[in-house]
């Protein structure tokens, strides 16, 4: 669980377009102009049975001269502290440039495995310039397109070949997981301290399960569970002005090593684009979720009306994700935080629910009469039966029919809404799937 590769490099190599082809989405955006990755781009990918994060560091660079360096640095030494294989990308066609000798020497001090990627090789031809980069010590380069995709897949081998074996990790009990995770200064601490300092006793840390998660045992209050905290504090320097990102890539390894998140939103600034980022990868790692509106004591405005907008805001952007609970309180004065691990139980219950394939059957199917999927192309959609997935870690719902192929978003929607309607599954993303019978 939790492997992560980061994609690093000087502007304008490719990392975007690798990052692309990697998790196959058009999630970063490409561009020529140097500098446009903003939004630091996760996703997730699979290889030769193994699933991995995938995290592109381009973030930074921000297009002035004179902190080109610095800003390259602090991506290499976020990607060297935090994940397990590092691709290093370099432009076949450029060449070495003193950037690529610069964060190359910074990669070789590292005790990382790194591969360099000699990307651009659109041609074939270039594959001969490729050799220039053995002298940047770092290994053999391999050459890929990440435009069309050629020498990916050796590239992807190398990447499994290279993955450091997982430590063992001690068997937890089958005690639910919960990741307090939020942007900075939205109350994380509180909230853990909150829940931990009364009585320190009972809160047992079972060190050495990963080098990424502590596991805190949390057992009193008719509560038990674990909560998941990500290992090591960062010394205050380094962090200084990549909080944010660092938040982010300790709130992936978190999420990952969870069964339910609870994202801490302040109240005081509303839900934000970080908030948003964050609540993308519980639900790219399909994450139980709990919302928790923090500072809620230092609010002015605490009327009924200020709770429904507030809600609706949050919803609103998590759309078309809208099924989870959202508690209002404050992780300083213990105002309903112990609703909020109430919550937070409830939907890990919900996410193990079990439902016989008869009433299944005999509930949905009066919906899809009542609204049975569109014709496409004059081929009509027949859903002949349904059941509920045994031992999946979601709900996960395979819908037996004819055309399968044919059944659009829309109508997945619908039934998604209708299950919902039916069954408690309040915080639990539900996974639909359809295949011929």
């Amino acid at each position: 669980m939790g492997r992560l590769v980061a994609i690093v490099g000087r502007p304008n190599v490719g990392k975007s377009t690798l990052f692309n082809r990697l998790t196959q989405t058009r999630a970063a955006i490409v561009n020529d102009t140097s500098g446009t990755t903003r939004d630091r781009q996760y996703g997730m990918m699979e290889w030769g049975g193994l699933e991995m994060s995938v995290v592109d560091t381009g973030g930074w660079v921000v297009n002035s001269e004179d902190i080109f360096e610095e800003e390259i640095n602090k991506q290499v030494h976020l990607a060297i502290e935090e994940a397990d294989v590092i691709l290093f990308v370099v432009d076949i066609k450029n060449g070495i440039t003193d950037l690529d000798d610069h964060v190359a020497d910074i990669l070789r001090r590292s005790n990382k495995p790194v591969i360099v990627v000699a990307n651009k090789d659109d041609n074939h031809e270039s594959v001969y310039a490729e050799a220039e980069f053995y002298a940047l010590g770092l290994g053999q380069p391999f050459s890929i397109s990440a435009m069309n995709g050629s020498g990916t897949g050796d590239l992807l081998d190398e990447v499994v070949a290279r993955m450091p074996a997982k430590p063992h990790e001690e068997e937890l009990d089958d005690l639910p997981r919960f990741a307090i995770v939020g942007r900075p200064n939205a109350g994380k601490s509180s909230l853990i301290n909150s829940l931990m300092d009364e009585e320190r006793n009972i809160v047992t840390d079972i060190a050495g399960t990963t080098r990424d998660s502590i596991y805190s045992r949390y057992n009193k209050f008719g509560f038990d569970f674990y909560l998941v905290d990500t290992a090591g504090i960062r010394k205050k320097n380094k962090v200084d002005e990549d909080i944010e990102y660092y938040s982010v890539l300790r709130s992936i390894r978190a999420i990952e090593n969870s069964d339910v998140c609870i994202l801490i939103v302040d109240a005081t600034r509303g839900i934000e684009a970080q908030d948003v980022n964050i609540f993308s990868i519980i639900q790219k790692n399909r994450k139980g979720l709990v919302v928790l509106v923090n500072k809620w004591d230092i609010v002015a405005e605490k009327h009924q009306r200020a709770i429904d907008t507030m809600e609706q805001a949050i919803r609103a952007r998590l759309a078309p994700f809208t099924d989870f609970p959202i508690i209002f309180g404050s992780a300083l004065t213990k105002q309903r935080i112990f609703k909020v691990l109430e919550s937070a139980i409830a939907v890990h219950k919900n996410r193990q629910i079990t439902i016989s394939t008869s009433q299944l059957n005999n509930v949905l199917q009066a919906d899809i009469t009542a609204f049975p999927p569109p014709a496409v192309k004059g081929k009509y959609v027949k859903i002949k039966y349904i059941t509920l997935l045994k031992g999946a870690k979601v709900p996960t719902f395979i819908f037996f029919c004819n055309l399968p192929q044919w059944v659009r978003d829309p109508y997945k929607r619908y039934l998604e809404n209708k299950i919902r309607e039916h069954w408690n599954l309040t915080g639990t993303p539900v996974n639909l799937f359809f295949r011929e019978k």
